[in-house]
């Protein structure tokens, strides 16, 4: 008898153990799978990919795809940001000229809806919430996309343009102009 309660006693304590690292094991579990990646950021022009202008780092929450900026050396003053096809951030040709980004392609829109409506519209699934540079060419915010998670744009680029974006068609891509710096958002 004794040796049975022994048995019992041990195969008790094993349970409580078991039982506890549950939590643990789903926490950890829940972490492996927020993903984080760090994007390096480049001005571009015409020529090609420049100099390093910083690093926006992208990472999976609760609310959705969390961006956490870290630039310099930018214009200041507001400007739009939109997630773009292509893993691509050199220029191409268009009408005879070369352009800024052009081979990143359009914004990145998987459900086709072929409307600019901003981070929380039913529009591009790319669009991202205006940066805000400030008046030292700095940017250290943090926004939120609600609508996106990392593994979703794994393989596409990050874009920042010249100027703020309406996020409207008109006029088209909501008014942000020229693609000033760009990153390639690894896979």
């Amino acid at each position: 008898m004794r040796h049975d309660r022994r048995l019992t006693e041990v195969g008790l304590m094993a349970l409580i153990a078991g039982l506890m690292a549950v939590p643990v094991l789903a926490a950890t579990a829940s972490a492996a799978s927020a993903e984080q990646v760090v994007v390096k950021m480049n001005a571009i022009s015409a020529g090609g990919v420049g100099e390093p202008v910083g690093t926006i780092t992208l990472s999976d929450s609760a609310e959705g795809m969390k961006l956490a900026f870290n630039l310099r050396h930018m214009p200041p003053g507001d400007h739009g940001a939109h997630i773009h096809e292509n893993p691509n951030c050199g220029p191409a040709e268009k009408d005879g000229q070369m352009v800024a980004g052009l081979a990143a392609g359009d914004h990145y829109d998987p459900n086709h809806t072929g409307h600019h409506m901003g981070p929380n519209g039913a529009g591009h699934m790319g669009d991202l919430e205006v940066v805000s540079i400030d008046p030292s060419g700095m940017d250290t915010e943090i926004t939120t996309a609600k609508r996106l998670h990392v593994s979703d744009i794994r393989g596409r680029a990050l874009m920042i343009h010249a100027k703020a974006d309406n996020y409207t068609d008109t006029p088209p891509n909501g008014g942000g102009g020229a693609r000033i710096a760009c990153g390639v958002i690894p896979k």
